[in-house]
Parts: structure tokens; sequence; C-alpha cells
């Protein structure tokens, strides 16, 4: 699913947004989402999953053409790590369950 494929699905789901109105709200939690993780805090979104930094420490690796050393510097780099529910789901198949395990207890 791409970034249009999911303001085209909200866009249909809630009849009263508009387009447009759908692209600024995919546009807002994905730029939130973003500046939270630059930041280095933790995402957690209950039945779907968390996405966090993890650190990639500094390296020696080799230039495959010619096989000389070359030092990789340290990296940060966003990690995403699903829910059960979505485990649960993918692993079944269906889409159900990700509805009724991230449904609201009452």
């Amino acid at each position: 699913m791409t970034r249009s494929d999911l303001v085209d699905e909200l866009a249909a789901r809630f009849a009263q947004l508009t387009h447009r109105d759908a692209e600024l709200a995919v546009k807002t939690v994905l730029d939130a989402m973003s500046e939270a993780l630059v930041k280095g805090h933790r995402i957690e979104i209950r039945g779907f999953g968390s996405f966090s930094i993890n650190r990639r420490p500094p390296r020696v690796g080799r230039n495959p053409r010619s096989g000389e050393s070359v030092q990789i510097p340290e990296k940060r780099v966003p990690h995403f790590k699903p829910g059960k529910a979505l485990r649960e789901a993918v692993d079944a198949g269906t889409l159900a369950d990700v509805k009724k395990a991230a449904a609201p207890k009452a």
C-alpha cells in the first residue's frame, strides 16, 4: 500500500472527509511520527506495533569492487516491531483479527 492508496482508502471510508482533508491527515500523522523518531522517541500503536531507533555501531567494511577496507560510521536507523495482534492476523491471513484486537475494550 502506498501513501496515495492510504489517502484514497481514508477518503472512501469517511464520506465527510474530502480527498484534500484525508491527504492532510495522513501527512500530519506521518510527519509527527517522523519528527518523534528523529528526536529519539519511541512510538507505540496498540494492536499494530511499535517504532523505535536502533543504533548501528561503526565498523570496517569492504569495497566489493576493489576489496579495499572502508570505515563505515555509526548510524541510527528506524526499526518496526509488529504487535501481537498484527503478527497473529498476518499469520492467519485475516483482517478481522486485527480489527477485533484494535477495537476498544468495553
